[in-house]
């Protein structure tokens, strides 16, 4: 009201924010959020929120059901005291119709941004502070390989049914064939050189593979070899997963 000058006061900003974001088997993501409150004084936390883009949805991770109701992993408080830090994770869906073009993203992705609604008093107004969200695009082999289910533990030298996806992140159309090759871990059941049709630019197909574990411990799956015949190219994977092989249930009775 009475001075002639305009004053300028800087602000400190008493959160530190930290993303990451995780790739997992199938076309979801996974992003943990960590705040930690740098300052002196204590600092309440009234809301964390995301705004994503069109082709996902948000799935948070930060609560637990007890008896029935859902509570959040911190309790009831909400606020940092100095020096206190606190992670939040989020599972990001990719919706169907999006599946095509999001592994035909390359570099830097824009991923919306993330909204901490905090203040330092309860009875003062409330500040927000924004972190915009950007991911690398995930790394993509021209034939990516997954498992879609797969066992921790299994019995040695019984048939174990295990379902493969395989996605063509080319922009060339494949005709391709699976073939086994045994280790001295792992021996495969039926017969290699098996056709599994043509695949298109950036879809995928599922298919099925028995095998047998000869060997006690913790054992790779190895030997798969999928043949593009178009080109003649061949793709090795060994490796893709790791299973704790135990013995049979008939052996231990024995």
């Amino acid at each position: 009201m009475f001075l002639s000058k305009l004053c300028v006061f800087s602000h400190s900003q008493p959160l530190d924010v930290k993303t990451k974001f995780y790739n997992s088997d199938k076309d979801d993501l996974f992003l943990e959020v960590q705040i930690k409150n740098t300052s002196s004084s204590t600092v309440f936390i009234q809301k964390v929120s995301l705004e994503l883009p069109e082709m996902y949805t948000e799935e948070a991770l930060n609560t637990l059901n007890l008896d029935g109701e859902e509570e959040s992993t911190f309790g009831t408080r909400t606020f940092l005291q100095a020096s206190e830090g606190r992670h939040y994770l989020y599972r990001l869906r990719l919706k169907e119709e999006y599946l095509e073009k999001a592994r035909t993203l390359s570099g830097p992705t824009k991923m919306g941004k993330l909204e901490i609604v905090w203040k330092r008093e309860l009875g003062e107004r409330a500040m927000l502070h924004t972190v915009p969200l950007e991911k690398e695009a995930r790394s993509c082999r021209e034939l990516e390989l997954s498992l879609e289910n797969v066992p921790d533990t299994v019995a040695r030298e019984e048939p174990l049914k295990i379902v493969f996806k395989i996605t063509n992140c080319t922009d060339k159309k494949m005709k391709l064939l699976v073939k086994t090759h045994d280790t001295t871990a792992v021996r495969w059941c039926g017969c290699s050189g098996r056709k599994l049709g043509t695949l298109m630019p950036g879809s995928s197909l599922s298919f099925t593979l028995t095998l047998l574990f000869l060997q006690l411990g913790l054992r790779g799956i190895s030997g798969i070899r999928i043949i593009d015949a178009t080109v003649k190219t061949k793709y090795r994977y060994d490796g893709v997963a790791n299973v704790c092989v135990v013995p049979s249930v008939a052996k231990r009775k024995s």
